[in-house]
């Protein structure tokens, strides 16, 4: 483990604590987080009728008097477990999209839908070190996989830092313009206008961002095509997608899609507009080896929903100042890209750009979705809570109570964040054991499906 002596001290301290049981309970309820909240209170549920008391808890039994709870950061930088939570629930969320969730009331039908997986890029800021598939890199070098150099300029003199942040900044508005113009492009397609296209066509989709090596800001989505009250109708004959592709190339390089950021200063004007790199592939529900699946793409998405600006080596959380870029050593590229937002925030004060340093100037959703795409995260979670709570009445005796009988009292407190450098190693072995048992159950369930020759 290679841990310091001071570490190692307080973990024997924890482990021989008389509370270390219900401790590292908490910790295994938090599916060991690395951050989590500390609460101080209590919580008393009485019989309406009555006035009975029928359970009464208050932290004043626990270890150190603290109730200790999941931190829910989406980073995995910050908080590994955390991550993984969100990171399921956003699979869950694009695949019932392309599924179907009977539960949800979202139609296996869907699965007729014209959907595809897109991607849409950045556009060049200037040469950086790559891996093409056929040739060396600009610089004569074929550089490994996880070579540092990848994504930086060959020459950072004439890269255009300041153009690249721009981008990120205004990325979620291209977003946006792209999707009014694909409607307008499928209206046009269908020689309907865009008022009696939703009489017969709804848009839908579920998007996430991912950081390029470069710093730059993509985006994958789900595109779904429904009838007009969204995924319980088939959309029109004539809504292939085949259509939605054409429809997808025509919007993503029309002019309407392009921004132009005034020049102020000595800082000229900017036109900033998606890159010539466009990738769409129809979603398959079932693949052969050719066709990306429903599973793939839930799996990719789910993927990048738990990154940040860390996917380039860099931050995971807002920065002040340049002397902390020295204090945190980041690498130069993304530091050089740092500080272009600290030069064009007085310069564009409406866009942010000070307080999305960090992000490298991004300062959108990582993961959104339209109305009607399928579920939303806040339902997903509700279902979570509501499963830990039928857990906890059947724990305290409470099952067959109903629950509109019951009134409960609560009252909490914040008691602070985090744990000492002997309950961080702790927890992360516990978090370790948390995520091998995962990993057996996904290989077992994928095993068993193989065998009764069902898609895993």
């Amino acid at each position: 483990m290679g841990l310091d002596s001071a570490t190692l001290s307080d973990m024997l301290r924890v482990a021989a604590s008389p509370g270390y049981d219900r401790w590292k309970e908490q910790i295994h309820r938090t599916g060991g987080c690395s951050s989590p909240i500390h609460l101080t209170g209590w919580t008393l549920s009485q019989d309406k009728a009555t006035g009975e008391t029928l359970h009464r808890y208050s932290t004043d039994t626990e270890p150190d008097g603290r109730l200790r709870i999941a931190c829910g950061n989406r980073r995995a930088s910050r908080c590994p477990s955390c991550a993984w939570t969100y990171a399921g629930d956003t699979y869950h969320l694009i695949r019932a999209g392309l599924a179907g969730d009977d539960g949800r009331d979202i139609p296996t039908a869907v699965r007729d839908h014209p959907r595809v997986f897109l991607t849409l890029t950045a556009p060049s800021f200037g040469p950086v070190h790559n891996r093409p598939d056929t040739r060396p890199c600009r610089c004569g070098t074929w550089h490994a996989e996880d070579a540092a150099e990848l994504g930086n300029p060959l020459d950072p003199a004439s890269y255009d830092y300041e153009g690249a942040v721009l981008f990120n900044n205004h990325a979620g508005q291209l977003w946006q313009r792209f999707t009014t113009r694909l409607r307008r492009e499928l209206a046009a397609s269908a020689g309907l206008s865009q008022r009696a296209l939703k009489d017969v066509l709804r848009l839908s989709y579920g998007k996430v961002a991912e950081f390029q090596k470069r710093g730059a800001v993509h985006f994958h989505a789900v595109v779904r095509l429904d009838g007009p009250d969204g995924p319980d109708t088939p959309p029109p004959s004539w809504a292939t997608t085949e259509l939605l592709t054409q429809a997808i190339h025509t919007a993503a390089a029309h002019a309407y899609t392009t921004i132009t950021v005034p020049a102020v200063g000595n800082q000229p004007s900017h036109r900033l507009r998606w890159g010539t790199q466009l990738d769409i592939r129809p979603v398959k529900a079932f693949g052969d080896g050719s066709d990306i699946t429903e599973q793939a793409v839930a799996s990719y998405i789910a993927k990048y929903a738990t990154k940040a600006a860390e996917t380039t080596g860099s931050l995971d959380r807002r920065v002040g100042n340049r002397e902390a870029l020295l204090l945190l050593g980041v690498p130069d590229h993304t530091r050089r890209l740092v500080e272009a937002c600290f030069d064009l925030d007085p310069l564009y004060p409406d866009r942010r750009l000070l307080a999305w340093a960090h992000m490298l100037g991004f300062r959108g959703h990582f993961s959104t979705k339209s109305r009607q795409y399928s579920t939303t995260l806040g339902e997903l979670r509700q279902t979570r809570a509501d499963y830990r709570a039928a857990q906890e009445r059947t724990a305290r005796g409470l099952a067959d109570v109903e629950p509109d009988t019951v009134l409960v009292l609560t009252s909490w407190q914040y008691a602070g964040q985090g744990h000492s450098p002997g309950e961080a190693a702790l927890a992360a072995s516990i978090a370790r054991d948390i995520q091998l048992n995962r990993e057996t159950a996904r290989e077992a369930l994928r095993d068993q499906l193989a065998l009764e020759g069902a898609p895993a």
